[in-house]
């Protein structure tokens, strides 16, 4: 393993990984230059002006298209060879030169170069075996794909240095925990690269959500686009199937992600915690999580798939593309990295809280966190055991869940949604939690039953395990199990109900101020509660029987998804961002965005579910005109339009804000939070002097209160 480490880090290594990298991008500026001079009004434009130089237009419809590829093949040399010489420490006088230098430095590229080689290497292994024994062999044959991605994922670890420590550790050299940019790089470097900083860990979730949230969102533009009239419109079935499916799974990565960022830079500062309780091991589930990503979107690329994101049985097991394997196992090794995250929350959470806090001295997000955590780590192993099974019944042969052979395909199900109905909960819960964290900021006034709130969560968070069996009413399901588990979904209400009673008491008679932040508060409100009231209609089963295949789904759980996190996550955003870079947003852009946002949310999820009422079913490609749906169709494509916008609106007011908005306050919203008593930027180990509670964490309003002493007497002074 050392031998193999040492190859990976040679200089060699380094010239190769740039040298590739530099041809990615020059390939990538040839595409743009093809397809802008390749245009026919471009190309006739530049013609036109080249016979101002007395150049027969013969000449020149022989010669253009010459030109402009080899400047495109130029572009792509120039890159290759200015990235070799960057990784042996070459032009670094230019900026494209030490751009490359860094950049094929970062552990995104060297991950992405090592899943590429070890895919390969794996995928020739299993050809090779596979030739000697008379078998079919190619590069997108099941068994050889399976096998190479499996040690793809070995591979991204590795060349990203994740996993570099415990090599070392296995050869007995001590490997103590390196803080900050690695000698000689620019601080940015440490945000693309492998770090143990739980700030920045959760800032690289928190990008990466973002991104993966709008790849999934392009997904559902696409299909949406397709939707807006009756009839195929530019898609087949096959491309509508996959982008629907690769829709969902991508989105709930993105929304996994987006808890892990608020989750890893929050909690430690919360408990006064330098850190995770393990360093290296929450760097770990974020870098696995990037390959898993690469995977899922591998294999919308060598077929797609048609499962939808569950992947059920037995249309897993008989579809003919080898993209739902990728699907699978990018599904399975994602995770990897819940499980991680999860054991350090709770173990953190648990063993590294400050002075004087007590559990019900926490402040009532790391109550949602470790609510989260609890089901991230004890649920996932099943729907872990229900893909590996697939893979394995697709690749070996073997009998699991496929009736023709004696399995058991509702078996599949069970195993699935006994993660799948929790893990609502893992997305919603943190995002509830933000609510119950900001309403009393800018209420002015403690947090109504901090104690039944706190509680709520953990009840939450327990009967989600009673429920799971109401996505399935419609399988064949015996009534002697369909009615218990109709009776326990509806138990969900009250730990739910306590937090929106206690968020209208917590509001009542308040000293309310309507910054951007509590904007998303209400709106998340508002929201959560469109799916809040038409979730129990699924949940009994005489109307579910007629609505589970309904958009009336697809509204109610979109707007439990967007109330109950990204609405949440917005308002996160916003009001960390001056403790994360120093700097105000723009709050006219912030409120142009939730204006755009909420409002369009609500005209989309409300248009899903009466169009189911009309009888539009879920998951299909096309739909009958005289269902009288289509206009509604083009008001849900419309809002889904500007919706992102508004996120798009977003993303440009954190990057321009950064640069050009005035130094922001310590403390901008007066919170007793800890965090907000340290200076700005936050100190690498986050206390210089570790602070001591003294109070409750959300007397707002109350003379004399204090939560935290941020320097406590030394003891014996």
């Amino acid at each position: 393993m050392l031998t193999i480490l040492k190859i990976v880090r040679s200089r060699f290594a380094y010239a190769t990984v740039a040298a590739v990298f530099g041809g990615v991008i020059g390939a990538i500026w040839a595409a743009l230059v093809l397809a802008i001079f390749g245009a026919a009004p471009v190309a006739g434009f530049v013609k036109f002006l080249l016979q101002f130089l007395l150049i027969p237009a013969t000449v020149l419809d022989n010669v253009y298209p010459v030109v402009v590829n080899a400047a495109a093949v130029l572009l792509i040399v120039s890159h290759v060879v200015i990235g070799l010489g960057s990784g042996l420490g070459l032009f670094q006088h230019m900026r494209i030169g030490r751009f490359l230098y860094f950049a094929s430095e970062t552990a995104f590229v060297w991950g992405l170069a090592g899943q590429v080689v070890t895919f390969l290497i794996g995928n020739g292994l299993v050809n090779g075996v596979r030739a000697m024994m008379g078998l079919e062999t190619g590069l997108l044959v099941e068994p050889p794909v399976v096998f190479g991605a499996i040690l793809s994922i070995f591979g991204s670890l590795l060349f990203a240095g994740v996993l570099t420590d415990w090599i070392l550790w296995m050869g007995g050299h001590k490997t103590p925990l390196k803080h900050g940019a690695p000698e000689g790089k620019p601080e940015w470097f440490r945000y693309f690269s492998v770090d143990v900083n739980h700030k920045v860990i959760g800032i690289q979730y928190g990008v990466t959500s973002i991104f993966v949230l709008f790849v999934g969102g392009i997904f559902a533009i696409l299909f949406r686009l397709e939707l807006s009239q009756p009839g195929m419109q530019f898609l087949s079935f096959d491309q509508y199937n996959t982008l629907f499916s690769a829709h969902g799974i991508v989105m709930i990565a993105s929304i996994l992600l987006g808890v892990g960022a608020m989750s890893n830079y929050l909690v430690p500062l919360m408990i006064g915690a330098s850190d995770m309780a393990f360093p290296r091991l929450n760097a770990f589930s974020y870098w696995i999580g990037a390959p898993s990503i690469v995977l899922i979107l591998a294999g919308m690329a060598v077929g797609g798939w048609d499962t939808g994101w569950v992947g059920y049985a037995p249309l897993s097991l008989n579809t003919q593309s080898v993209g739902v394997q990728l699907f699978l196992l990018g599904f399975y090794m994602n995770g990897f990295s819940s499980i991680a995250s999860a054991i350090n929350i709770i173990v953190s959470t648990i063993t590294m809280r400050a002075k004087g806090m007590s559990l019900f001295r926490m402040p009532i997000f790391v109550w949602a966190a470790l609510a989260a955590a609890l089901i991230q780590f004890t649920a996932t192993q099943t729907v872990g055991v229900a893909l590996s099974l697939t893979i394995a019944e697709r690749t070996l042969g073997l009998t699991f869940f496929d009736p023709v052979n004696g399995g058991d395909p509702i078996l599949y199900q069970h195993l699935f949604w006994f993660y799948s109905h929790p893990v609502v909960y893992v997305f919603v819960l943190p995002g509830l939690g933000i609510i119950s964290e900001l309403l009393p900021v800018f209420s002015r006034k403690p947090l109504f039953g901090y104690r039944w709130i706190a509680l709520s969560s953990i009840g939450i968070a327990l009967v989600g395990f009673l429920v799971w069996a109401h996505h399935m009413f419609v399988s064949g399901m015996s009534d002697a199990l369909r009615v218990p588990f109709m009776i326990s979904t509806m138990f969900v209400a009250i730990p739910t109900g306590v937090k929106f009673f206690s968020w209208v008491a917590t509001i009542w008679e308040g000293k309310l101020s309507f910054e951007t932040p509590m904007l998303f508060v209400l709106g998340a409100i508002s929201v959560f509660l469109i799916g809040g009231v038409t979730g129990p209609i699924l949940g009994t089963i005489p109307t579910d029987m007629h609505l589970h295949d309904s958009y009336w789904v697809v509204g109610h759980f979109h707007a439990t998804m967007f109330g109950g996190f990204i609405f949440p996550f917005c308002a996160a955003l916003y009001y960390w961002y001056p403790k994360i870079t120093g700097h105000m947003y723009k709050e006219s852009l912030g409120k142009l965005h939730f204006w755009l946002m909420v409002p369009g949310f609500w005209v989309m999820s409300f248009g899903q579910m009466s169009a189911g009422i009309l009888g539009m079913r879920r998951r299909i490609a096309d739909y009958e005109a005289t269902l009288g749906v289509s206009n509604t169709q083009i008001l849900i494509t419309l809002t889904a339009l500007v919706i992102g916008w508004s996120l798009l609106i977003m993303v440009y007011n954190f990057i321009i804000s950064a640069r050009t908005e005035p130094v922001a306050s310590t403390n901008p919203w007066r919170s007793r939070s800890p965090e907000w008593q340290t200076p700005t930027p936050i100190p690498e180990f986050n206390y210089n002097v570790p602070f001591e509670v003294v109070g409750d964490p959300y007397d707002y309003g109350l003379t004399a209160s204090q939560y935290v002493n941020m320097a406590p007497a030394a003891a014996g002074d």
